[in-house]
């Protein structure tokens, strides 16, 4: 069994009551994913990380990649693929960019950088937002053909991202594509690709949403996808 989280935004109470949660549901726990969004604009960012650096001695250490919270991090620092923070200014304002600065120690900004896109296992590819990049949210109303194109950038059979926040699993059924090229000499080249079925999974988000968090468990044996609401008591 896998336990998928993501979106933990530096909610350490969120986080706490998950782990306590996915050692009440299984005792075959083979694997743990967080992916992205571990830190945010909060004064625990840093006891979370000490947190999930040293688990508990029941616990396994967690694979981690890069989120969006991340990504701005970096760019905050100067050390992200690029160096515009626009994005976190008109999506949160200034004051957010003001606590993020001040909520991640420069030896934690290195940390990060250190981190994996994602994790590809068995035909399972775990991100935060897809393969196009971490902003890149995939939700159930995301056509068919960006599904497709998502999973077959890496020849995926099943996608897990976290970027929307969202728990939903997203089928994909049995069919074919047919691509057409025309040349300027307006000569064509067509191509057929048969699917098989794939999916991808929305695995939910710890931390957002204070006293509610949610997270996927996955079974890779049985392709069997679970997921999980935990109501869990907040600081005052």
């Amino acid at each position: 069994m896998w336990a998928i989280l993501s979106g933990i935004e530096g909610n350490l109470a969120a986080y706490d009551a998950v782990m306590k949660d996915i050692k009440s549901q299984t005792r075959d726990l083979e694997a743990l994913y967080i992916l992205g969004d571990l830190v945010g604009p909060t004064p625990e960012s840093e006891e979370l990380i000490a947190r999930v650096k040293s688990p508990l001695h029941d616990e396994l250490e967690p694979q981690i990649c890069k989120g969006w919270w991340e990504e701005q991090c970096l760019i905050l620092h100067g050390l992200g693929p690029t160096t515009d923070g626009s994005e976190l200014i008109a999506k949160y304002g200034g004051d957010t960019v003001e606590k993020l600065w001040n909520s991640i120690s420069r030896a934690t900004v290195q940390w990060l950088r250190s981190l994996d896109f994602g994790f590809f296992e068995l035909d399972c590819l775990l991100v935060h937002g897809s393969t196009v990049g971490v902003s890149d949210e995939l939700t159930p109303e995301t056509s068919p053909i960006e599904m497709l194109d998502r999973l077959s950038r890496m020849q995926a059979n099943n996608l897990f991202c976290g970027r929307s926040g969202l728990t939903f699993q997203y089928q994909l059924q049995t069919g074919s594509v047919t691509n057409q090229l025309t040349t300027l000499e307006n000569q064509f080249s067509a191509q057929t690709v048969t699917l098989s079925p794939r999916q991808v999974i929305g695995v939910g988000s710890v931390g957002h949403h204070p006293g509610q968090a949610t997270y996927t468990l996955y079974n890779p044996m049985t392709n069997q996808v679970k997921f999980k609401t935990v109501n869990y008591t907040t600081a005052n």
